[in-house]
């Protein structure tokens, strides 16, 4: 398990360089343009070369570093802070990049908010994301209302929407949507999976395809790869040990082989929609706890199985019973005999009784 993290943890730093050749080379070719210092027209503000040279209508604008929204046409409300943030925007608005080569890009997309060298480097026409932390979201492209929030976090998510990471690498190689990971390496593997969510460091880290997992614990559920629906809680890894991987099944931890008080312990029952309880009701929920919670209300079956348990143990006691009844009864015998024998050995012994005759 070990050994593969720590691998793993080494992937973002071998791809970054290469990120960095690539956006190295691309401008070169275009035109470096003035030297922007100070106010430009349409209340825009540029420092720096390159900065907002390419401008026709966009307003309100603020550019700040070597190229910093160079391509910007038309779009308004833009602010990008760093070497080459927002390079790209033509017509995009309301985005902020803050970091070398942040939402460099972004051509069309809105409301996208970088902060980070590297975060949101390819996005281009997605909306609504948040990335916050080096190569944060790195890869984005048309992916929209997702929050990264780590170094690495969703780096290769291209067009994947409503994903939450938070942590190093969470949800690193995502492509899906609707997933949330929070720890380091959470849902690092996932792939195409969507629906899913990871709270605990290397939650799910394995989990490839797999869809609508829920995993809480420090590396719950690092078993799951492909399979869905599962619930893993504590640090179960969500494979039986006879049954192996299988969908739609739940794993909680530190209840087999727990005791309970035995004064207050109920049957736990749980219904088609899943809900758990102590007692069944045919109508509506009353609501609060039952009224007898040390002696919750059962079913037929489970009184009928009650009471032929304590029938058992009082027939048992009564045979008990009895046994000690015919052990006394014989003991009380033998010792009647041994008195009678007893009597008959006085009598015998007792000599005759002489009666003395007054004569005249």
């Amino acid at each position: 398990m070990k050994p593969l993290i720590q691998f793993k943890r080494t992937t973002p730093t071998l791809l970054i360089p290469l990120a960095v050749i690539c956006f190295g080379l691309a401008p070169m070719v275009q035109a470096v343009g003035p030297d922007t210092d100070g106010s430009i027209s349409g209340s825009n503000n540029g420092e720096g070369v390159g900065v907002l040279v390419s401008r026709t209508s966009g307003v309100w604008n603020t550019g700040t570093g070597f190229e910093a929204l160079n391509s910007l046409t038309s779009g308004n409300q833009n602010t990008a802070t760093g070497l080459r943030a927002l390079f790209s925007d033509i017509n995009g608005g309301y985005n902020t990049a803050t970091g070398v080569y942040s939402l460099y890009s972004n051509t069309a997309g809105f409301f996208n908010s970088a902060t980070g060298a590297y975060s949101l480097t390819a996005n281009t026409i997605g909306s609504n994301n948040t990335a916050n932390g080096y190569s944060a979201l790195n890869k984005n492209t048309t992916g929209s209302d997702n929050n990264a929030i780590g170094f690495g976090a969703l780096f290769k998510n291209t067009t994947g929407n409503f994903n939450n990471a938070h942590g190093r690498d969470a949800l690193f190689a995502n492509v899906g949507s609707e997933n949330n990971a929070f720890g380091d390496l959470a849902l690092f593997n996932l792939t195409s999976g969507s629906s899913n969510t990871a709270i605990g460091d290397d939650a799910l880290d394995f989990c490839t395809t797999g869809n609508s997992n829920v995993a809480v614990g420090d590396e719950a559920g690092t078993g799951i790869t492909t399979v869905n629906n599962n619930i893993i809680i504590g640090h179960l890894s969500g494979v039986h040990s006879v049954f192996g991987q299988v969908s739609d099944r739940c794993f909680i931890d530190n209840i087999f082989g727990a005791p309970v008080s035995a004064g207050t312990a109920a049957f736990v029952f749980v219904d088609s929609d899943g809900r758990l309880g102590t007692f069944t009701v045919d109508g509506p929920d009353p609501g609060g706890f039952s009224p007898q919670r040390a002696q919750p209300y059962l079913p037929q079956g489970a009184k009928q199985a009650m009471l032929n348990d304590k029938v058992e143990k009082l027939q048992a006691t009564v045979a008990q019973q009895q046994k000690q009844i015919e052990i006394l009864t014989a003991q009380l015998k033998e010792q009647a005999a041994q008195i009678q024998k007893v009597s008959a050995q006085l009598e015998v012994s007792i000599p005759a009784t002489k009666v003395v005759v007054n004569k005249p």
